[in-house]
């Protein structure tokens, strides 16, 4: 038998190894770099680097602002969970408690998939709403003592006789289950129809559409910066989540136990610069953005916590009292940050333009608020519309410097207000970011360690 040309015999080893090494982990620090190739120096629209902000956040922020979220003042948060969605009929429910298999059996065939993940989403998906005794009695000292504070804004959901409290530290922000495309429906909303998109431009690795989306990041580029803030900030939030869904995963799933830990493989599937096609590293630049936009509103707001007849209350004076002077170090040490964003770039120029954008920018902000009611995971809903309550009230806080900076050394402000809810979430919002930061570092070690 002939031998084949020489050319024909390295061809086929040159695809054979090509085979082989596709179906093989990357080689050490190469999976590390595909993740954070672009996740390095000065970010985009800021005067801020990424190692600078690592540094602060990991070794100075998070340890102190995780001591602060444990606090009984932190850890309650009041939210409807029940309320309908405004936009189309939610036919995922195993995200509820109770819910039976048979509804979710007939979604799962539609989404294409098992009985079994339907089951898990129901168990993992279910908010624990149990609260002790003494804990009910004492979130009700807490609303009266918040009705007596002469409020003139309140959010919705706390006037709702459907609302009540919820313990985080109970329900953490973790792997659920909860995915395809109901999961693809909610972002697919907030970014197709909320983000100043127009429909001709395509979004990259969208599943719900078609096209490559190779104009959208000259189209991003073009846009006002406050409209691009605006979708960084998204996108920012987005990664996040990812983040936390990928190092808190369900590992193991026994009769004994449930394992959570972090998982590399779901890691790279969202951010690998290979496998999402360049789009992984842009969004984990983004999860920077939004930290320093929520950095920024947390050393606005120092002057709002500092008065003296300011309370956490939660009717424990002793306690009540350590946990107001973690906060203040906390915002002191925010406030001496030396590189925040610079928010006077935005919505500046023309003042009849920048109000009628800003309006935009709070009216758009607002229906991502609503679509979170959309969301058919009850654990997902609450973690999401916590997350986009505190980067609201970070958003209201940046717009409303004048009034934060002609408060009443005592009293209520005509003006400016922050309810206890809006206070809860902001910070376990940016707990939520800072997290992120810090899981990083976690994966970045992981990554390095493939061969």
């Amino acid at each position: 038998m002939p031998r084949p040309p020489l050319r024909r015999l390295l061809l086929l080893l040159l695809l054979l190894s090509v085979s082989a090494a596709r179906d093989q982990p990357p080689a050490a620090g190469s999976a590390e770099r595909r993740c954070f190739c672009q996740v390095t120096g000065y970010l985009d629209d800021c005067t801020c680097d990424v190692e600078t902000l690592d540094a602060f956040n990991n070794y100075k922020v998070f340890p102190r602002l995780q001591s602060l979220l444990e606090s009984d003042y932190f850890r309650y948060y009041k939210v409807n969970l029940k309320k309908t969605c405004p936009f189309w009929n939610v036919i995922s429910h195993c995200g509820i408690r109770d819910c039976a298999v048979e509804p979710c059996q007939s979604y799962s065939e539609e989404a294409n998939t098992s009985a079994k993940d339907c089951e898990e989403e129901e168990s993992l998906g279910a908010v624990d709403e149990s609260l002790s005794e003494k804990t009910v009695e004492a979130v009700r000292q807490w609303t009266r003592h918040d009705d007596a504070a002469n409020s003139f804004c309140e959010a919705d959901d706390i006037q709702s006789p459907e609302a009540e409290y919820v313990d985080l530290l109970l329900n953490p922000e973790r792997y659920t289950g909860y995915k395809g495309p109901d999961a693809w429906r909610i972002w697919n909303s907030i970014y197709e129809e909320n983000c100043f998109k127009p429909q001709s431009i395509k979004r990259p690795l969208n599943p719900l559409t078609s096209g490559r989306g190779n104009m959208f990041y000259s189209w991003l580029e073009g846009l006002c910066v406050e409209k691009r803030a605006f979708y960084k900030l998204i996108s920012g939030l987005h990664a996040s989540i990812n983040i936390h869904l990928s190092a808190r995963y369900l590992l193991q799933d026994t009769w004994s136990k449930k394992q959570w830990g972090h998982n590399v493989t779901e890691f790279q599937e969202r951010f690998d610069e290979v496998l999402t096609q360049g789009e992984g590293p842009r969004r984990l630049k983004n999860l920077y953005f939004i930290y320093l936009i929520e950095l920024r509103a947390l050393s606005k707001i120092l002057p709002f916590f500092e008065r003296l007849d300011f309370q956490l209350f939660t009717g424990d004076k002793d306690r009540d009292r350590e946990v107001k002077s973690l906060l203040l170090e906390i915002l002191h040490l925010i406030k001496a940050f030396p590189l925040h964003f610079d928010e006077n770039s935005l919505f500046a120029g023309n003042q009849r333009e920048a109000a009628k954008l800003k309006e935009e920018f709070r009216l758009h902000f607002r229906n991502i608020s609503r679509i979170m009611d959309c969301v058919g995971c009850i654990k997902c809903r609450l973690w999401g519309k916590l997350q986009t309550q505190g980067l609201g009230t970070a958003l209201k806080i940046l717009f409303s410097e004048s009034q934060i900076e002609n408060l009443p050394e005592r009293g209520p402000s005509p003006t400016f207000r922050l309810t206890r809810q809006e206070i809860v979430a902001l910070f376990n919002a940016f707990g939520r970011i800072s997290t992120s930061v810090k899981e990083l570092e976690n994966f970045r070690g992981l990554l390095q360690t493939l061969q």
